[in-house]
């Protein structure tokens, strides 16, 4: 992985006062550009083979150029273009696995965020170390020949469910499971999904304390799966077994939602022992994360997954939610990056938040 030296001797022939924010045109490309325009911001739009025609709907979120590239893989290739306009990258989860985690963590470019995550993220084995050393309850891993019960088996890397599977026996695990694929098999909780949306600030001292810093939780949603949320009006799991058809986990879309209030004392402290769990593992990660949990009828939550950057569910509350609104009027996730980005670079702090 590129060093934070590196970096920081890219910042340090940037103009601080014509920063530019750039991501890939994907995933929740639209608020991080709306939320940066905010702050005052030039916005750069990276994309493959041309400009996607739907920014041209959004004028308030439409970057203000692009860069073109033929793949992917390619955008090691505009490295120069990028910092010549002083830009700074906002990982995404497409952006990273388009491009993948070893290329993106190699880029040669300031990044929001610490960019050691990926190792500890994108492993499932290293992922489960890091939670349950934390502190936080998660769903049990079963060993396939030992399946006797529903479990999840889910493959490794941010796919947005696609290929994710649940399985009741070994027969059925052998049946569906890609063998070239890395993957883990899960104990399946049965409850309410719900997808926690937080913010750590290493620079900010205002608001709920950690031991550097903050921890702020803007919003949370809900995902819609396809097929899994609609399969069973076709039905009983038994004769959707008889005709064939297998419920699919992948990501369609995602829907608001709030806790009751009684939960939010919990929730704050799944995100802070995250939080201090991550400043020991590896200086932390910095910026938006999303806790992936269920709660039981039994009002515990267990956490099958964290996700360590902005997430797409966020871009339900580009105008604010019921969370965000109680810290500032109008505050989604794209837009409290550009602020953290903001008071970095006012006061001599880039090198807190970038890597």
């Amino acid at each position: 992985m590129i060093t934070k030296e590196r970096i920081m001797e890219i910042v340090e022939n940037y103009d601080l006062n014509d920063l530019s924010i750039a991501t890939v045109c994907s995933h929740s490309s639209l608020q991080i550009f709306y939320g940066a325009r905010k702050e005052g911001f030039r916005t750069i739009g990276i994309c493959v083979k041309e400009p996607p025609r739907f920014y041209d709907a959004f004028p308030l979120a439409k970057p203000d150029e692009f860069i073109v590239v033929d793949s992917y893989k390619e955008i090691s290739n505009v490295l120069d273009q990028l910092t010549a306009k002083n830009a700074i990258v906002i990982p995404h989860g497409s952006f990273v696995e388009y491009m993948g985690a070893e290329a993106f963590a190699n880029l040669a470019i300031p990044t929001f965020g610490n960019r050691a995550v990926l190792e500890w993220e994108s492993d499932r084995e290293m992922e489960r170390v890091w939670l349950e050393g934390a502190g936080l309850e998660m769903p049990k891993v079963v060993k396939p020949e030992e399946i006797d019960g529903p479990v999840m088996v889910k493959y490794h890397g941010a796919k947005g469910g696609r290929g994710f599977f649940v399985a009741k026996n070994y027969e059925e695990f052998k049946e569906h499971v890609d063998p070239n694929e890395k993957f883990t098999v899960q104990e399946f909780i049965v409850g309410t999904r719900y997808y926690l949306h937080f913010f750590y600030s290493p620079l900010r001292e205002e608001g709920y304390k950690l031991s550097n810093g903050i921890l702020e939780m803007l919003s949370m949603d809900r995902r819609v799966e396809s097929n899994a949320d609609e399969i069973f009006r076709l039905g009983s799991p038994k004769e959707l077994e008889e005709a064939d058809i297998i419920p699919s986990y992948v990501v369609t879309g995602n829907v608001p939602l709030v806790a009751r209030e009684s939960l939010l004392p919990k929730i704050f402290s799944l995100g802070e022992k995250v939080v201090e769990q991550s400043l020991e593992l590896f200086d932390g990660m910095i910026g938006p994360f999303c806790l992936e949990t269920v709660v039981t009828d039994k009002l515990e939550i267990k956490v099958f997954e964290i996700s360590a950057r902005i997430v797409a569910g966020t871009n339900i509350y580009l105008a604010g939610s019921p969370y965000s609104d109680l810290v500032e009027p109008d505050l989604s996730t794209g837009k409290r990056i550009a602020q953290e980005i903001k008071l970095a670079s006012r006061t001599g702090q880039l090198d807190k938040i970038l890597s």
